[in-house]
């Protein structure tokens, strides 16, 4: 009896973070992995080479996710390799931290370029590709309804994020694809943790009844839920902060 052939995912920002542990648990799933990176090679082949030393399938492809003709040629490579595209997750975003006050507008272009552009960018090229059964899963934050001072740039692309998904998902009426959000609360991540002293992560390690920060697999088995089974689920933001709201 022949196998079916594997399910494909694209995962954008995969190299670190919540995208490496996405990327490693859609693989465990049986999914043929593309591993996006913007700059880091060495991270995203240790991706890669983690995926295969169990048995998976993957590999590493840089682009720029704010510009069409890069993320056209992800795309191209990926139907090239794997034969398809099934499931994009867009993981890849930067988070710098001010009081709008005090805000540097270069801050602000610069996740408005990833976050809300880029997330733009890939949809736009992932609606062309998808098949059938497919799901685009992009990425929220918490912060959107836990306004916590200093994130009102990061909150706000990511606002944008929450406004897209559910009219998307309307706009692929007919096709079976389903389009959702994930919101990720407190998470021990170099991207979270970075510059906050140990007292503040305390504190935001109890906001939630659980009272730990959740971790990058938490994230991923939501990612992995939205991915797989969840087909009646579509154009939701799904909060998975151990409850923090």
């Amino acid at each position: 009896m022949t196998s079916p052939t594997p399910r494909v995912a694209v995962v954008t920002g995969g190299s670190g973070g919540i995208g490496r542990a996405v990327a490693e648990r859609l693989a465990a799933d049986g999914m043929s992995v593309v591993v996006h990176y913007a700059g880091n090679a060495g991270r995203a082949d240790e991706v890669v080479k983690a995926i295969a030393g169990r048995g998976g399938s993957a590999t590493a492809v840089q682009a720029d996710v704010a510009e069409p003709d890069q993320v056209q040629a992800l795309f191209d490579g990926t139907e090239e390799q794997f034969g398809g595209v099934d499931v994009v997750v867009n993981t890849a975003g930067i988070m710098l931290l001010s009081p709008l006050a005090e805000l540097d507008l270069a801050d602000l272009d610069r996740m408005h370029r990833t976050n809300i552009r880029g997330t733009f960018v890939v949809s736009r090229e992932a609606v062309k590709r998808l098949r059938p059964g497919g799901a685009l899963i992009n990425f929220s934050s918490s912060v959107v309804k836990l306004a916590l001072p200093a994130y009102t740039a990061y909150a706000a692309t990511k606002a944008a994020v929450d406004a897209l998904t559910p009219i998307l998902a309307k706009e692929l009426r007919g096709r079976d694809i389903t389009v959702n959000a994930v919101a990720p609360g407190p998470t021990a991540t170099p991207l979270f943790l970075d510059g906050k002293d140990q007292q503040t992560v305390d504190h935001l390690a109890g906001l939630a009844p659980l009272e730990r920060l959740g971790t990058p697999e938490d994230i991923a088995e939501t990612v992995a839920f939205l991915a797989g089974p969840a087909r009646w689920v579509n154009g939701q933001t799904i909060y998975a902060n151990g409850g923090v709201i």
